[in-house]
């Protein structure tokens, strides 16, 4: 387990008022005396028989000495004989992955910090070190020579593994060809011995990317997995040293108990550390099955809510209406809340509330990357989401997207569950957060450092919450068509758009809004750009909520007379281009076409300037009209 100090490194020796403080402190356990090494005579009879004896000797000491390491009681992790073949192989052939080493310098007076806020040492009996050198090893043992010391042994993950591997752009979730499978990562063998403390040295080894690591993912499961196998009612420290925080949603900041520079001590649940664990490894494959018949869920509906959000303009007030209401048409009755901030008016918040939102009024957070008036400067504002504390499940959604078929279920899912987007990351249009102030201020305190890849807020999520669990696309369906798509598979997409009852549990409106259209046909099939997005089954499915709203909520959906011009400007360029799709012959009926919600009513004029400054880029004055009151509209 160690040795004398005068073989440890220089870099891991204890400092001398450290070595002071544990004298003061600890009780130093006996040591034993050794006796000497046995004297085997050999006698030199002749040359041609002393080498082959003298081998002879070497080979049985050594194999010996093997079959006292493996059986040693000290070493009664090694029970299995996989886990006591990778000893040998260790053992004879000498070094560690290199994926698995950690650069840091133990701060032990740091260490020692932490441990005191366990109590006596009869409350930490049994200390698991797990990825810890021998040297380390040895510093532990002096630190609290009463307590009994495991050396957890671990098996590397094989080399051929990658977070891609882990974590797939893409999975047949249908299982249509193939039934998706993730790669296993090793187990540590279950001591006999109770553990009260776990100790984990994670490794950092690539700062711009140190998240996403199979070495430091596989060593927190590991010892996740070591405290879930605790039996009794005793409680289960862990303690990990490293300089980046730890998986936050398996390792919850409520659970942190303190931390000391590197150092971070938790008391986990262990019986949410069990449920989680029952979690695929990454998103290789569903973390809620795709066709489950039984997907029954009570939970506690008053801690429980749906969540969005509006800030910076008004032109989502619509789209948000429409959301609340696919909520209450599906069947679920637990709350909506809506984050708005002091850009949305009285006015278009009596919409809201009317829709059936709750509204919560926040200060908007500036995203420190983005440029002055950019679409990202504003979007970290999403993380006051994890401010919602008074209840334990949040699913967010965007306020772009309906809600087709009840997915209360999902809150029985942990953070962070959500669909696949590309590469491997997750979309944030649809996710289960678990509110915590703490976790709110994690995100903040790392907004100057951590870099989001798409510039917004989906981005930087990703890089916090790099564990995160698959649902099915089917709970936040992307409208969507990409090129390259066979026929077969547009017209899969048309049939699950259109599909009475609803196959989607949510549909996903990129693009072009629907409000933002003309209701006849998805003005996305306008403008080349946007035609990966236009599908009018999907269009007319929105218009049908629209439709089923009551009548005073329509007119949160009116068109200023500005995007009326901008749309026709749209067609009249599909026409020149002579689009075959045909959608540019469409008589528009829409009847917003004739409501004027502005000061300038004459849309059509402004055709004749569109493209000059003075005409596109100013904001037109709109009246605010008088907040709508909720006791007016029927059923809600």
């Amino acid at each position: 387990m160690g040795g004398p100090p005068g073989s440890v490194e220089a870099r891991h020796r204890l400092s001398a008022s450290f070595e002071d403080l544990y004298k003061r402190r600890l009780t130093r356990s006996k040591v034993k005396g050794v006796e000497k090494p046995f004297n085997i005579p050999i006698q030199d009879r002749s040359s041609c028989c002393k080498f082959p004896l003298i081998k002879f000797i070497l080979v049985v000491i050594i194999a010996g000495t093997i079959v006292s390491l493996l059986y040693s009681p000290d070493v009664d992790q090694l029970s299995h004989s996989g886990s006591r073949q990778n000893f040998v192989n260790r053992w004879i052939w000498g070094g560690s992955d290199p994926r698995y080493v950690s650069d840091l310098d133990v701060k032990w007076d740091d260490v020692m910090k932490v441990i005191e806020k366990l109590g006596e040492q009869n409350d930490y009996q049994g200390i698991g070190l797990l990825n810890f050198n021998d040297s380390e090893v040895y510093n532990w043992n002096q630190l609290t020579p009463d307590a009994t010391h495991v050396n957890i042994q671990l098996d590397y993950a094989d080399k051929n593994m990658t977070w891609d591997s882990l974590y797939p752009e893409w999975i047949d979730e249908e299982q249509e060809k193939e039934v998706p499978v993730c790669p296993s990562l090793p187990k540590p063998d279950t001591p006999r011995k109770r553990l009260d403390l776990i100790a984990v040295k994670l490794p950092c080894r690539n700062e711009w990317n140190w998240s996403r690591d199979v070495a430091r993912l596989h060593l927190q499961l590991a010892a996740a997995s070591l405290a879930a196998s605790a039996k009794g009612f005793y409680p289960v420290h862990m303690l990990f040293i490293t300089r980046r925080f730890p998986i936050p949603n398996l390792f919850s900041c409520k659970e942190l108990v303190v931390r000391e520079g590197n150092v971070w001590l938790y008391k986990p649940d262990v019986n949410v550390l069990r449920q989680k664990l029952h979690l695929p490894v990454g998103s290789c494959e569903l973390a809620l099955p795709l066709r489950d018949r039984a997907r029954a869920y009570s939970g506690n509906p008053q801690r429980e809510a749906y969540a969005t959000i509006l800030h910076s303009a008004h032109v989502y007030v619509c789209g948000a209406i429409a959301a609340a209401q696919s909520i209450r048409f599906s069947g679920s009755n637990r709350d909506l809340v809506i984050l708005v901030d002091e850009t949305i008016s009285v006015y278009h918040r009596s919409g809201l509330e009317a829709a059936g939102w709750k509204i919560r009024t926040i200060q908007r957070i500036r995203n420190p990357k983005a440029e002055k008036d950019a679409y990202n400067e504003w979007n970290y504002s999403k993380f006051r989401l994890w401010q919602l504390t008074d209840y334990d499940k949040i699913i967010f959604i965007d306020a772009d997207l309906l809600i087709l078929r009840n997915i209360d279920f999902l809150f029985g899912m942990p953070e962070i569950s959500a669909t696949g987007n590309n590469a491997s990351l997750f979309n944030s249009g649809v996710m289960v957060i678990e509110p915590s102030n703490c976790t709110f201020n994690l995100l903040m305190e790392h907004i100057n450092e951590i870099e989001s890849y798409n510039g917004g807020d989906q981005g930087y999520l990703n890089e916090v919450f790099t564990w995160w669990h698959r649902i099915p696309k089917h709970m936040n369906f992307l409208k969507h068509f990409w090129i390259g798509d066979e026929e077969e598979v547009k017209q899969k997409k048309t049939r699950l758009f259109a599909a009475e009852p609803p196959i989607l549990y949510v549909l996903h409106y990129l693009g072009v809004k629907p409000w933002l259209c003309f209701r006849d046909y998805d003005c996305n099939w306008n403008a080349d750009i946007f035609q990966e997005f236009a599908s009018d089954v999907a269009h007319e499915k929105w218009w049908r909520v629209h439709d089923a709203m009551p009548e005073q909520l329509h007119q949160f959906c009116s068109l200023k007379s500005k995007q009326k011009a901008q749309l026709e400007f749209d067609r009249r360029e599909a026409e020149k281009a002579n689009y075959t799709d045909g959608h540019w012959k469409i008589k528009v009926q829409d009847r917003r076409l004739k409501k004027c919600v502005d000061n300038v009513c004459n849309w059509k004029s402004m055709l004749k300037h569109w493209g000059e400054t003075n005409w596109t880029n100013d904001e037109f004055f709109n009246p605010s009209p008088p907040a709508i009151s909720t006791a007016s509209l029927p059923g809600l």
